[in-house]
């Protein structure tokens, strides 16, 4: 289904949560084992699939959304679109639940991954402390058969080839599918579309918290959408006529703690 707005694509699915999810009683959150906790007990929703026509802007989008701010915009503007592999950074301290955030960090103050780390993988965890790489001192990392690619490399590819279906910014990396324990990034893709004049982002997300991360995880997207289409424009002044499209987010576990559900049901009150 198509939204109108944001608003009205937040209220539907939550309410689809509240009224038709299921209680599921995981093994595992985060990496932790949780199966002998109750307060760990969820309701679900799997493969939630829905549209929203993207406003025009940033000040429509934070108005339809109503992420966690400043806290978002920070975080977004100093470290996803850093260009700098950042992890563990500072936003995290500022986010509503950085103090469980906190917890998963390492014996050296990072956390397992970062968006920031994923946005720009090729110099990631290389630096004596292990917490930022050298351009100037190190290769780029390579995978099976050519370097890594980065967020960069999806801008050259759309102002290359404005009709490509490459342009797929992976955040879900091969190492995630290794058994290792360690907590894995909830995010897998987003691929951005040029079609008729208009810019289009497909969000693939395997699982999303609706009251702790559903808004933010929204406008961050959104808010990248944007931010490649002003890297195009500012590139090359025939993307000025190119404009926000459709945005499509594809989430494959939809869910809540059962004790957030009275918090969740009074946000789209």
């Amino acid at each position: 289904m198509i939204y109108g707005n944001f608003k009205d694509a937040i209220k539907a699915n939550i309410k689809r949560l509240l009224t038709t999810g299921i209680e599921i009683k995981p093994n595992n959150w985060q990496s932790i084992d949780v199966s002998k906790r109750p307060e760990a007990t969820m309701r679900e929703l799997l493969a939630v699939n829905f549209q929203v026509v993207m406003p025009q802007t940033l000040e429509d989008l934070r108005d339809e959304i109503k992420p966690n701010l400043p806290w978002a915009d920070k975080h977004f503007e100093l470290e996803r679109v850093s260009g700098e592999p950042i992890n563990p950074g500072e936003t995290w301290k500022e986010w509503p639940w950085g103090n469980s955030a906190n917890s998963f960090r390492d014996e050296c103050g990072q956390f397992d991954h970062s968006y920031a780390e994923r946005y720009w993988p090729k110099y990631a965890g290389y630096s004596h402390d292990g917490r930022l790489g050298r351009r100037d001192m190190l290769s780029v990392r390579c995978g099976v058969r050519d370097e890594v690619g980065d967020l960069n490399d999806i801008v050259d590819r759309l102002q290359k080839d404005p009709t490509t279906r490459q342009a797929v910014l992976s955040v879900w990396h091969p190492e995630d599918q290794a058994n290792t324990g360690r907590r894995v990034p909830c995010s897998l893709t987003y691929q951005f579309l040029v079609r008729e004049g208009y810019f289009h982002v497909i969000y693939n997300i395997r699982s999303c918290d609706a009251y702790r991360h559903f808004r933010d995880d929204l406008y961050l997207t959104a808010r990248l959408a944007l931010w490649v289409l002003s890297e195009l424009r500012q590139r090359d002044s025939s993307w000025d006529n190119v404009l926000p499209g459709i945005f499509t987010m594809t989430i494959g576990s939809f869910h809540c703690f059962v004790n957030d559900l009275p918090h969740l049901a009074r946000s789209i009150s």
